[in-house]
Formats: C-alpha cells, structure tokens, sequence
C-alpha cells in the first residue's frame, strides 16, 4: 500500500485547492468526491437499485442520476441518507483502496470530505486537516455555489464540528485568510515531510 495521507475539511475550507497544489507537484490524488460520483454513472448497478428505492423520477432521462433531486431527498429524511450511504460507502471504500494501492508516486492523498465522521482514519498513515472558520466556510461556499446560507448550514450540520476535525489531525493548513503563495509555502513544506516519511 502507498504511504497514504488523508485529506480532509469542511465544506468551503480549500480541501480542493490544497488538493490540486499537491498535484502540481505529482502527487496522485484519490478524491472520494469523484469516485462517488463515477459508482451512480450511467450504466453503473446501484443505479438500478437507488431507482427501484427511490422512484424512478431520481434517474434523469439519459440514465444519469438526478443529483439535484436526490440532494433534496436525502437532506430531508435521515433515513434516505443512511440508506444511500450503505449502499454506496462499501464501494466507494473499495475503490479507494485500490486507487491508493495502485498510486504511483511516493505518497498519494487520499482526500474525503467525511474522512472524520465516516471512520476512515485508519486507511491513511496520517491525516491533514485543511481549518477554516465557520463564517470563513458559509461566506466561501455561498459564494462558489451560488447555494444559500440555510443550505450551507444544514451541509455543515451533517459533517463533524471543526473540533472533532482538528482532534483528528496530524497536520493542519491554517485556510482561514490565506492567499494562494501561502498555501503554496505550506504545502511545499507539507510535501517534503511526507517524502520523508513515506522513505522516499
């Protein structure tokens, strides 16, 4: 298994961003967000069953997941939540762990927005959490997603609290007023530790 970091933080802290500076420097990302998205592609299995649960009205015409309608439902009933998560987590999980065995370079991260509150600590040789203020990350995601803040706040809800998070982690990038050559610095410094550690 390649030494593996997990990345993880709240909805608007920069995960992505820290994400792709690590890319820059060739590091093979393994991003939970799009290997969720590629198990309910078109054609995929658990299409089926997530249709034969939900209605029909949750596969759009082309055989895509209605991702909106979806967001709807299971943020409106705890049940359809947990429900999709069992379905879905045991192959995502799966995929993960084949993405991290087969990663070429000398360490890959691992980046799971829920890597705190699904248990999944245990699959990384260390955690980096990227910290932001709670204001810092309604303002951020409000702005990117053009979603409104109750949206936003109800998000926030479902995911560990900022203390749970940092309680977690090995490292932390401070994202709360960085620019981008800060981030930089930091990730920079971030990469060679894990050079080191990884032995390579």
């Amino acid at each position: 298994m390649t030494y593996t970091v997990g990345v993880t933080g709240g909805i608007g802290s920069g995960k992505s961003t820290v994400a792709d500076l690590f890319a820059e420097l060739g590091v093979v990302i393994v991003d939970a967000d799009m290997i969720a998205r590629d198990v309910v592609a078109s054609g995929e299995p658990v299409l089926d069953a997530i249709g034969a649960y939900f209605g029909p009205e949750v596969i759009a015409a082309d055989g895509s997941l209605n991702r909106a309608l979806m967001r709807e439902r299971i943020f409106e009933n705890a049940a359809y939540r947990h429900w999709l998560e069992a379905l879905l987590h045991p192959l995502i999980r799966e995929r993960m762990l084949v993405e991290c065995q087969n990663a070429r370079s000398a360490y890959c991260l691992l980046v799971v927005p829920l890597l705190v509150e699904n248990k999944l600590t245990d699959l990384c040789d260390r955690v980096l959490v990227v910290d932001a203020s709670a204001e810092v990350q309604i303002a951020r995601s409000v702005r990117r997603d053009s979603s409104n803040e109750a949206q936003i706040k109800a998000m926030m809800a479902t995911q560990a609290s900022r203390e749970q998070r940092l309680a977690a982690a090995d490292d932390i990038i401070d994202n709360n007023d960085c620019d981008l050559a800060q981030l930089r610095a930091a990730v920079l410094q971030l990469h060679e530790q894990y050079l080191a550690l990884s032995g390579a």
